[in-house]
């Protein structure tokens, strides 16, 4: 879909109303309501945040599918916008 929108093409309506559903049915077969994400997505911003400074407004977390055709299963996409690493230091 993202392929089309690079070459000035937006898919048909229905292709978005499709992959729309598809979504909210993986949403719907993990279980996972939007508190979760919240929930998730404040201990990632924690986490992360030992180790580099982030983009807070920028972040991104879904659940999508992957796999192949007919064995697919749901998985959590994370975008983390990085604006910068913090230094380390070894124990």
């Amino acid at each position: 879909m993202d392929l089309l929108k690079m070459f000035g093409k937006e898919p048909p309506s229905k292709d978005i109303a499709k992959e729309r559903l598809k979504l909210i049915l993986i949403h719907d077969r993990a279980n996972v309501s939007p508190q979760f994400l919240e929930l998730v997505k404040g201990d990632i911003i924690k986490i992360i945040s030992d180790y580099a400074e982030i983009d807070e407004k920028g972040l991104e977390i879904k659940f999508t599918k992957s796999g192949e055709k007919g064995c697919e299963v749901p998985a959590l996409v994370a975008n983390i916008p990085i604006k910068k690493m913090k230094e380390i230091s070894k124990y």
